[in-house]
């Protein structure tokens, strides 16, 4: 699943850093993209949302809205 944060409080490249090492904590395979300038963390996860918010609060950031997508397979049937 794809999910969008809103992250307050990141700042600089120590506070990217902070929130991606938290997040790979919970789930060690995330694929984790984050833009500072637009406060926002794009994470593909197979964790709950939950559980990726209470770990970026652990770190000492707020998250302030989620977006979330379902994966979609951009692959095709056999013909």
């Amino acid at each position: 699943m794809t999910i969008e944060l809103h992250v307050e409080g990141m700042s600089c490249q120590h506070c990217v850093a902070a929130v991606t090492n938290a997040i790979r904590e919970h789930d060690a395979a995330a694929q984790v993209q984050v833009d500072l300038a637009a406060g926002r963390v794009v994470v593909e996860s197979v964790q709950p949302i939950e559980a990726l918010k209470a770990a970026i609060d652990e770190a000492g950031y707020t998250v302030t809205s989620t977006v979330t997508s379902a994966v979609t397979s951009t692959a095709t049937a056999p013909r």
